[in-house]
């Protein structure tokens, strides 16, 4: 494997090639130069016997043709004939033969053939040159495995006649390893070539890849986050100019992730911080990206990865069409602390060409602001139905006097004081609702004074003192030992006094008791209670005591005059004062409601600052 990832890289690629390249040029030179060679050889090796033949079977004219001589100077000139063909014609590893016109050997220039003289040469060769053909030549093989070239060549007396032939066979030996010796000192120059060649290309091969090592480094440094990365620049060539590019490259990178990594930070921070819950899904619906607030919303750890629609409990096909086009819900949510409301807005990402690729979702919760709403909505319900049940009375009395009821006294009278006591009611009930307003849109300042307390709540008994003696109520006001001056608004703690006892006299019956009383629970705050042992509230109805309009018996509360805003009045009041009210009861039994202020900056007999 490491082998084959070897002859990928681009190095060994490029001395490969130029390996390769001298290779098939040595070789092809070595054909030609080689082919050239040994053509060459042959020829001239051919050449040379051939002139030889020719030499020789002009000289053997005179011996061959025999004209003229006797017995005894034939058998001389054919030894002299034989010393020529030994001596003068002799050539390495060759046997030259001269034969008459029918064939038979007269001389040979090799010693150990003596004994072919006389004998008839069948070669066919000498056959072809007897009948006066030229150029009778072959290579052959012999049995000792040695390649021999024949020559044959006629020796024609005059008048073109074939008085006999030269025969020449020589061994090929010389030529060969002559050739053998070329080829060796090719294949040794291909071989160095080769060599000088690899070192070459391994040469230039660095000098192309490794600049190209260096960017490859520095790219895979830049994949794994480090972004300092610089490569030098050798020149100006290709490489170079990537080498430039790539610097380049890096430090526009450097500033486009710095400027994103502080554009994230921004939205990191907007997303932790947003009162809003946010939460990011994909194509499938998984969750990819949420914030602190989410968490808390949906109470759980972590979301990352879950499908939406387990995490807001919808189903498939709302959720599909929610992330097509959008839209917001409702989600009612249960937990320890009760149930709250959770709107769930949908904004679906859209790319070009790819549709909706993601889902925004905001969460909000809008418990308060629901509470609210239906609290408003109650409450233009309430004055509607406050406002209109007197002014009805009103017409009803005032058509009853415009048709004739005015004429009697007595019935006049009476319809006239009903009148006046229903337009008494809802002047009290706008008083009360200009108050409340005036605390909700803080615009009811505390004229804080140093008060007395004992004095205020003997105050507070006294001016309801006739009408608990009329239902035959027993009061009793307890100060505790240390309860001096407080730093207080003393009209609105009058009031809160004023509506408590007011409702503690309507709802307790005749012979009961009121107990108004005052304690210091520690050194920074008072705590005064209105007990009464009257009819008590239900349990069920204790959580909303203090909501305006909210009565327990309506139709009860009603009939006494009240507006029921008293409550919500006197908490009012004492949260601007920094304190708080609470209500204790037992039905049948009697109720007991306690508010608590803080006393900061007591002053004995100081005046309001």
């Amino acid at each position: 494997m490491n082998g084959i990832r070897l002859f990928r890289t681009v190095q060994v690629k490029l001395i490969i090639i130029y390996v390769l390249l001298i290779l098939i040029a040595m070789q092809l030179i070595g054909v030609y130069f080689i082919s050239t060679v040994k053509n060459s050889l042959t020829e001239s090796f051919t050449s040379n016997l051939k002139d030889q033949a020719n030499l020789l079977s002009e000289m053997a004219v005179p011996t061959l043709s025999g004209k003229g001589v006797s017995r005894d100077e034939k058998t001389s000139d054919t030894a002299e004939l034989s010393n020529l063909v030994r001596n003068l014609f002799s050539i390495s590893e060759a046997e030259i033969q001269v034969l008459d016109s029918s064939g038979k050997v007269l001389a040979t220039s090799v010693a150990s053939h003596q004994s072919y003289v006389g004998k008839k040469n069948t070669s066919l060769a000498v056959t072809r040159a007897l009948q006066s053909i030229r150029d009778n030549e072959e290579e052959i093989i012999d049995e000792d495995n040695v390649r021999k070239k024949i020559i044959a060549q006629p020796v024609i007396y005059e008048g073109g006649r074939v008085i006999g032939a030269v025969y020449i066979v020589a061994s090929m030996n010389d030529l060969y390893n002559t050739m053998d010796r070329v080829n060796r000192i090719f294949v040794t120059g291909t071989l160095l070539a080769l060599g000088l060649t690899g070192v070459l290309g391994v040469l230039l091969a660095h000098t192309i890849t490794s600049p190209i090592k260096t960017l490859t480094r520095s790219a895979a440094a830049i994949a794994e986050g480090r972004f300092d990365q610089q490569v030098k620049v050798l020149g100006d060539d290709e490489i170079g100019r990537l080498s430039e590019a790539f610097n380049d490259m890096t430090d526009r990178l450097r500033e486009a992730l710095s400027v994103n990594e502080e554009e994230r930070d921004k939205l990191a921070s907007v997303l932790a911080n947003m009162s809003d819950g946010v939460v990011a899904a994909d194509q499938s619906g998984h969750v990819i990206v949420s914030n602190r607030r989410a968490l808390e919303l949906l109470e759980v750890a972590e979301c990352e990865g879950e499908p939406l629609t387990k995490l807001l409990g919808l189903s498939h096909d709302d959720m599909i069409e929610l992330q097509k086009s959008g839209g917001s819900r409702l989600l009612h949510q249960e937990s320890e602390d009760g149930e709250w409301l959770l709107r769930v807005t949908f904004t679906p990402v859209h790319r070009r060409d790819k549709g909706t690729t993601s889902t925004i979702v905001i969460l909000e919760d809008v418990t308060e602001q629901e509470k609210l709403e239906q609290s408003r909505r109650e409450f233009v319900a309430n004055v509607s139905h406050e406002l209109r049940t007197p002014l009805t009375t009103i017409k009803s009395y005032a058509e009853a006097l415009d048709e004739g009821a005015l004429d009697e006294r007595q019935l006049a009278d009476r319809f006239v004081n009903v009148i006046r006591n229903e337009t008494e009611r809802m002047i009290r009930l706008v008083t009360d609702l200009l108050h409340l307003s005036r605390f909700d849109s803080n615009q009811a300042p505390l004229r804080r004074s140093a008060t007395n307390l004992p004095d205020l709540l003997e105050e507070a008994a006294d001016r309801f003192a006739f009408q608990m003696n009329q239902k035959e109520i027993q009061s009793e006001v307890r100060i505790e030992d240390g309860v001096g001056y407080v730093w207080l608004d003393r009209d609105g703690i009058d009031q809160v006094l004023d509506n408590l006892l007011s409702n503690a006299i309507k709802y307790t019956q005749g012979g009961g008791s009121i107990v108004l009383s005052v304690r210091r629970p520690d050194a920074h705050s008072v705590s005064i209670s209105v007990k009464d042992a009257g009819i008590g509230i239900p349990k069920k109805d204790m959580g909303r005591i203090f909501d305006r309009f909210y009565r327990v018996d309506k139709a009860r509360s009603r009939n006494m005059g009240g507006t029921g805003l008293g409550l919500s009045i006197a908490r009012e009041i004492v949260r601007a004062h920094g304190g708080s009210i609470s209500l204790d009861s037992e039905l049948n039994v009697g109720t007991t409601v306690t508010f608590t202020l803080p006393t900061p900056d007591i002053r004995e007999g100081g005046e309001s600052s």
